[in-house]
């Protein structure tokens, strides 16, 4: 999993496009997602989601993948969880304090984000941190939601 994730991170630019082109998708079905319930959807979803992204990623299903905004490196795979940028102990080979022998996530996102169009600023924007409540529901689905909000009905007053 570890090369594969490297891999990644070397084609981010391919892989951010792609990712581009499939969030379009998913938020332009959002009414059919919708009415089929988001309920409904959750479990295939996020099956999906972490067969895909955690070949793909080493994906560690947080509920808020942050992707496209770390050169494709996810920042969960990093032993202490760091999702805004690496600690004091990255190795002056780029390794790991705690893994020595895995290169340190953050090296590796800069990396990828270097590849991006747009990923150096985007690395740079503070994450929140994970909410816990989250954990291993499908962040597409929730982009798709959260992208294309259900249309607010307003009840026209009695004259």
């Amino acid at each position: 999993m570890y090369a594969v994730r490297l891999w990644s991170v070397r084609h981010a630019r391919g892989l951010a496009r792609f990712y581009q082109g499939f969030e379009a998708l998913l938020v332009k079905l959002a009414p059919l997602w919708r009415k089929l319930g988001y309920q409904r959807l959750e479990r295939p979803f996020a099956f999906m989601e972490r067969r895909v992204k955690g070949l793909l990623f080493d994906c560690q299903m947080c509920g808020r993948c942050v992707l496209s905004s770390t050169g494709m490196s996810c920042p969960m795979n990093c032993p202490k969880q760091l999702r805004n940028g690496p600690c004091g102990g990255v190795r002056t080979n780029g390794n790991c304090e705690v893994k020595p022998e895995m290169r340190c996530v953050w090296v590796e996102a800069f990396t990828g984000a270097e590849r991006v169009r747009g990923g150096l600023e985007a690395i740079r924007v503070v994450q929140e941190p994970v909410d816990r409540r989250l954990v291993g529901s499908s962040a597409w689905l929730r982009v798709a939601r959260e992208k294309n909000p259900e249309p607010v009905k307003t009840v026209e007053p009695r004259k």
